[in-house]
């Protein structure tokens, strides 16, 4: 009856200190994203000569930051599971980020674009009837 309790003692605390955690990632997650919102649009209306390549990092920075959030919100709604698809979309959008910051190399654009079709194609699978839990 002991180690039944000290074990629920245990998987409680480290759950707290892990919703803790979390909280505060996702404030500091926040502060960042209306940073970055700030920045973006300073850029966009006071630079005369905004660069197309910069506007698009910024919008892709702003939706990491937006599905990272989202993916938080997403734990606690799920009563505290990180669905899979929100890391793939994490995933899908930071490559997409990469390609467009360094497309200089026509090879590691090509293997960055493969990487989004097997993340894509894991997405694909995962959702599958085949893969349910029952």
């Amino acid at each position: 009856m002991k180690r039944y309790k000290l074990d629920w003692l245990i998987t409680t605390g480290l759950q707290w200190i892990l919703n803790l955690v979390l909280i505060a990632l996702a404030v500091v997650l926040s502060v960042a994203l209306i940073k970055e919102t700030y920045s973006f649009f300073t850029y966009l209306f006071l630079n005369e000569n905004a660069s197309y390549y910069h506007l698009l990092e910024g919008i892709l920075v702003f939706f990491l930051y937006f599905e990272f959030i989202a993916l938080i919100i997403k734990y606690f709604q799920a009563h505290y599971h990180f669905p899979l698809r929100y890391f793939v979309y994490i995933g899908v959008t930071a490559i997409v980020r990469l390609i467009i910051v360094s497309h200089d190399d026509p090879h590691s654009v090509l293997l960055y674009s493969i990487a989004i079709l097997v993340l894509v194609a894991a997405l694909y699978i995962a959702n599958t009837k085949l893969l349910k839990r029952e």
